[in-house]
């Protein structure tokens, strides 16, 4: 920036000076020759600074080209990290979508069948954006499927996370989980509501919700959670979203809000549920008028026949 102002000045004060003496030219041989200098100095200067310009723009490229791959990288092993199938013959059917606002996302959603039979439903929206909520995530997605694996009920999962996750990052550093487990065999589904955006379940007696659990995970040491649980039935509905979704708009009028989103499902909820997906996304981006200001993920999950599922 400073040689630019350097360079402007010099050619204004070359064209003062030759405005100024243009009657000298005709009249004095050093006047022609003080001119003709300061002309091939001025050009020297100039082609000077547009190598410098060339050089430095050469130098932006390569390194956004790089700022690029390392971000196409990151966003290929995040995408890795999401399931590439869901379980078949669970009692459950799934959709699921994860629409990432900066290239790379800090929501997660998970769905993992245990060798035990015992199926785990999970949605997590990190604090911040970017590549380090994605790190962050990374780090709740390889804890969450840690514990699960070792057998541990839902509220002792969530403790156990919490604790982690408050020594492991700074203190203005969190994340809301939605955890649940499925049993086929009673077809009860056990959660606990970490801090996230309230899950709607839509069944034959209408919405409700899905609040029973604690406070965010990484916020304090200490906190404690309490379980809830909920019989599905074929054909209830349940709605696992982050607030991406609910919080659309909110910068340019009114956010989409939970209640738009509830009257949707209901309107919809006998499709299929990729057709419900898109109805969903398709409303909020109109609200919206827009890119996604922050992530947006949402998970479906049907109860199905007791033995059968779909991926």
């Amino acid at each position: 920036m400073r040689d630019k102002i350097y360079l402007a000045s010099f050619l204004l004060l070359a064209g003062l000076l030759l405005y100024l003496g243009r009657d000298l030219l005709a009249q004095s041989a050093w006047a022609t020759w003080g001119v003709t200098f300061a002309g091939t100095s001025g050009a020297a200067v100039l082609g000077l600074a547009f190598y410098q310009v060339q050089h430095q723009l050469r130098a932006s490229r390569r390194e956004l080209a790089l700022k690029e791959a390392e971000l196409n990288f990151a966003r290929q092993v995040q995408q890795a990290l999401f399931p590439q199938r869901f379980p078949l013959n669970s009692g459950l059917e799934f959709s699921a979508v994860c629409v990432p606002a900066a290239g790379i996302s800090g929501d997660y959603f998970d769905v993992l069948e245990l060798p035990n039979g015992r199926l785990v439903l999970a949605i997590a929206d990190i604090s911040g954006k970017g590549l380090s909520a994605a790190i962050l995530m990374s780090n709740v997605h390889a804890g969450l499927r840690i514990l699960a694996q070792a057998g541990h009920e839902p509220a002792e999962i969530c403790r156990q996370l919490n604790r982690h996750l408050s020594h492991f990052t700074e203190g203005h550093r969190f994340a809301t989980l939605f955890y649940a487990e499925w049993s086929r065999p009673q077809r009860s589904l056990t959660y606990v509501n970490a801090g996230h955006t309230v899950p709607i379940l839509v069944s034959g007696n209408g919405a409700s919700r899905l609040e029973c659990g604690g406070v965010p995970i990484g916020l304090l040491p200490c906190s404690t959670f309490q379980a809830g649980a909920v019989t599905l039935q074929p054909g209830d509905l349940v709605a696992l979203y982050s607030d991406g979704i609910t919080e659309a708009g909110v910068l340019e009028a009114e956010p989409f809000g939970e209640s738009q989103l509830e009257a949707l499902i209901l309107a919809h909820r006998t499709r299929p549920l990729d057709e419900i997906q898109r109805e969903i996304l398709k409303a909020v981006r109109t609200w919206s008028g827009g890119e996604p200001e922050d992530d947006m993920t949402l998970l479906l999950v049907r109860a199905t026949g007791a033995g059968e599922g779909t991926s």
